[in-house]
């Protein structure tokens, strides 16, 4: 314990309980989604995309870890907007568990790539929650790290600010893929982010990998709102 944690007791964030900011107990209680096809968002086995509603720069298959709910929620809006990057310590911890557990992701030749924030957000942030939370389930999952392959080429509004139709327009050609990006035939790419509702950000990511050469993108998010 840390003379901070003395003066600035950690608390969980759901029920209050002191040791951490995430208890076991507050986990356990939101809901685990359903695998779902990224595309049509109707039930799916292991999450992967439906033979139908594939293309050929559609997500390959989506992992969402829990509900946008509950403790797990108020951990995603803190590291957000209060900035606390210590609890994106405590909530890779569970998502990399949960991940071995359920074993919908491939072992070998994974390369985690996390979604970019725009430079200037990102400098008075601090930090990008993507890349806090995704180096961890990556270092602990025994997959690779790239941070720097996709860049955030203009400054968006907040996803949270707009309606479902203003969403999915958002994003459109916003991110970049860093020159020389190559990948061996039998990679995955699992692009990582917090939260997926409409999939407009990892949808539109994962584009562009696979129009830089990806041959396999999935999607992985902590939570499905």
């Amino acid at each position: 314990m840390s003379i901070l944690d003395l003066i600035f007791p950690k608390t969980c964030l759901g029920c209050g309980k002191l040791g951490g900011y995430i208890c076991i107990s507050c986990i356990n209680k939101v809901r685990i989604p359903r695998p779902a096809c990224p595309v049509c968002l109707n039930p799916a086995i292991r999450g992967m995309t439906h033979t139908v509603c594939k293309e050929p720069l559609s997500l390959d298959g989506l992992v969402c870890l829990w509900d946008y709910d509950g403790v797990v929620r108020k951990a995603i809006l803190a590291l957000k907007y209060k900035f606390a990057v210590q609890i994106a310590g405590e909530i890779s911890s569970y998502a990399s568990k949960r991940l071995q557990k359920l074993r919908l992701l491939p072992s070998n030749n994974t390369v985690l790539i996390p979604i970019p924030l725009y430079w200037y957000k990102k400098n008075f942030r601090g930090f990008n929650q993507a890349e806090e939370v995704g180096k961890v389930i990556a270092k602990t999952l025994g997959w690779t790290f790239l941070r720097r392959v996709l860049t955030k080429v203009t400054s968006t509004t907040s996803q949270t600010e707009l309606k479902r139709q203003q969403r999915l327009g958002n994003l459109k050609d916003t991110f970049a893929v860093s020159p020389g990006f190559s990948l061996s035939e039998d990679s995955t790419v699992v692009l990582f982010d917090d939260v997926w509702t409409t999939g407009s950000t990892l949808k539109e990511a994962a584009k562009v990998l696979k129009q830089a050469g990806a041959k396999r993108v999935w999607g992985l998010a902590l939570s499905r709102g």
